[in-house]
């Protein structure tokens, strides 16, 4: 549940985005973002945004989005156990970071969706070489079926002692 005053903040934030002054934003508004432009995943992030096929993104779903990066408030941790879990929880957090990776879609990420990841990170003064064993060793660590590919399980197992939490939650919205 975001509150009123956050929802007024994310929908001034929404208009000054929207260039086109048309209720909708562009990849190109969001690679406005500085946080985003300086992201090496940036685009990825912004990918995110799109549904299949879409090139425009209303308020309503530019919302659903960033609440994935919500900080968890302290006062969620209790909330109905029985009711949906929230987009900013934990699971949700670790299944997005994961689509971040995963471009086929295929519920594992291969060794070189690995790789087209940590070469963005890196950027290009590493070579390869370096990038390739890097590359394997992550798989090593946490491929635990065999497959020399990384599962959401095996994904979510390595970032267990991750505080996903602070790395996950984009300040851009303060």
């Amino acid at each position: 549940s975001v509150s009123h005053s956050q929802i007024t903040r994310l929908y001034s934030r929404f208009t000054s985005l929207d260039k086109g002054e048309n209720g909708t934003l562009s990849r190109e508004d969001f690679q406005r973002i500085p946080e985003l432009a300086i992201n090496p995943l940036g685009d990825r992030i912004i990918n995110a945004f799109f549904p299949d096929g879409e090139d425009q993104v209303n308020f309503r779903g530019f919302m659903r989005t960033l609440a994935h990066f919500r900080p968890i408030e302290d006062n969620e941790k209790s909330k109905d156990q029985n009711g949906p879990e929230p987009l900013n929880s934990r699971s949700n957090k670790l299944h997005f970071a994961f689509r971040l990776y995963d471009l086929d879609k295929d519920d594992k990420i291969s060794r070189d969706e690995l790789l087209q990841v940590l070469r963005m990170m890196v950027g290009v003064n590493i070579s390869d070489e370096q990038l390739g064993s890097i590359a394997d060793r992550t798989i090593q660590e946490a491929d635990q079926d065999g497959d020399s590919a990384i599962s959401f399980a095996e994904f979510v197992k390595v970032l267990e002692k991750v505080d996903v939490e602070q790395k996950m939650s984009i300040r851009f919205l303060h």
